[in-house]
């Protein structure tokens, strides 16, 4: 009886052991993330390649913190973008949250494309009043082959109009919470062993939330097109600029249910392979001759700078404005043009919005007003401090020792005199402190003078010196 009892001890002993062996024994998984790859095709095939090594040797989930079109008309002129999602697929996603230019064509297009993903689109502080987009989620767990459970949690970007960047109406029905404070309350919801936030709230709310709050293992951003590697408070903040050129590998070691160390790089994708599969979906993708003709040509190179000289000139002369002016987000081929041939595809990649124009009536003191707060922004950090608008005519931001804005120098403009003056949508909607008199929607689209333009002037030339700069004075 006592030997019996012994043995039962022991074998109960021995069970407990292994069992605790199980259960403490080391394990690792490996997270692939991108975001603002903006449609861009170029090393698609090459993170097909990146994803099947890595998963051919650890358990590998592929994530995104959105933005996947706008920015490439072989993506963006197809029916409902779904070219993109279907490379997406093919390179094996599992999880993704909405960036604020997946709204851009509308929210019945943002749905048929999740609806069509073989992964799972998640975003917490979007709530839908409406018939659109109320199957997204706020996160998504995933295990691994060990039992560790990692959850995902997604938050997109709002500001103070109560949405993300965007023409108003592609919010109609939408609500949008404070993206950092969704992130807080979602993450303390979580019993997951492992957090994770995929973030398209850009890389100054990332860190300003790391700094404030540690429950999160791991921060995947978005927005801000940074190429970000850091540490802040015991949380990992990662993001891989745009356009595909990285991949951010995030290694994490556990023992059990406990983590043991967390690892994040951007790794560059130029150096890998590209996938056969996916490279001849690329090519049928691309095979649309309609946009590789030629409708005018660059007599030089120019830079972001000259774009966006250009694209007020080109507006001005439209619309027989005494100023054309341009936001410099809205110019998105920022590496500049080559010298020689400009194709329709071109004009779309650096026009990919739909944007109409829009003429008015400003005083010198509008104006200033206008450039003084935009400087300023509290609220887009990506916009400020910075040259945004850039216009016909010439103009210095005088800002106090603190880079901040105070006054706005026009030496060709007359105080009190009223100007024609031509814009683009997304100032006239979106910039808070635009005002004017007698403004006109005018059925024109930016992409269609962009087009006559070139047809006319090619090779077209343009400075590539700004006619804007920011002056430093004492406030007096």
């Amino acid at each position: 009886m006592k030997k019996g009892l012994f043995s039962g001890i022991f074998a109960s002993f021995l069970l407990f052991g292994w069992f605790m062996h199980l259960m403490l024994r080391p394990s690792e998984f490996v997270i692939l993330s991108t975001n603002d790859m903006h449609a861009s095709l170029d090393n698609m095939a090459r993170l097909a390649t990146a994803v099947k090594e890595c998963r051919d040797t650890v358990f590998t989930i592929v994530v995104d913190a959105g933005d996947r079109w706008t920015g490439n008309a072989y993506v963006d002129l197809a029916e409902n973008r779904l070219p993109i999602i279907k490379l997406m697929n093919a390179v094996g996603y599992d999880v993704a949250t909405l960036g604020n230019h997946d709204f851009d064509p509308g929210q019945k297009v943002l749905e048929e494309a999740v609806d069509c993903a073989e992964f799972d689109v998640i975003c917490a502080n979007m709530k839908s009043s409406g018939d659109n987009l109320n199957d997204v989620e706020g996160r998504e767990r995933i295990e691994t082959p060990a039992g560790i459970a990692v959850d995902f949690i997604g938050v997109v970007t709002s500001y103070s109009n109560g949405h993300p960047d965007g023409n108003d109406n592609n919010f109609e029905g939408l609500q949008f919470e404070d993206p950092q404070l969704v992130a807080e309350r979602e993450c303390k919801r979580s019993n997951g062993d492992v957090r994770v936030l995929l973030s398209h709230m850009g890389h100054d709310r990332d860190l300003s939330l790391a700094e404030r709050y540690n429950g999160y293992d791991v921060i995947i951003g978005g927005h801000t097109h940074k190429i970000l590697d850091t540490l802040v408070n015991g949380t990992i903040v990662g993001q891989t600029g745009r356009k595909l050129k990285n991949v951010g590998v995030t290694k994490v070691k556990m023992r059990g249910s406990r983590v043991v160390s967390i690892e994040y790089e951007n790794i560059p994708l130029k150096n890998y392979a590209k996938n056969a599969e996916v490279e001849r979906l690329i090519a049928e993708i691309e095979a649309n001759p309609a946009l590789k003709e030629v409708v005018g040509k660059m007599a030089h190179s120019t830079n972001h700078v000259g774009l966006c000289n250009l694209q007020t000139k080109i507006i001005k002369e439209a619309t027989g404005a005494d100023i054309g002016i341009y936001h410099r987000g809205g110019v998105r081929i920022i590496e500049g043009l080559p010298e020689g041939d400009v194709t329709v595809k071109t004009l779309f990649d650096n026009e990919p919005f739909f944007s109409q124009v829009h003429l008015c009536e400003m005083t010198p003191a509008q104006l200033r007003k206008l450039i003084v707060e935009k400087y300023n922004d509290t609220v887009n950090a990506k916009e400020s401090h910075v040259v945004d608008l850039y216009a016909t005519t010439p103009y210095r931001i005088v800002t106090d020792e603190n880079d901040m804005a105070y006054d706005v120098l026009f030496p060709r403009l007359k105080e009190g005199q009223k100007y024609r003056v031509a814009v683009a949508d997304y100032v006239a909607r979106n910039y808070k402190h635009f005002e004017c008199e007698n403004e006109v929607r005018l059925p024109l689209l930016v992409y269609d003078l962009d087009k006559a333009y070139f047809e006319k002037n090619s090779p077209v030339k343009v400075s590539n010196k700004s006619l804007q700069s920011v002056v430093v004075r004492k406030k007096r």
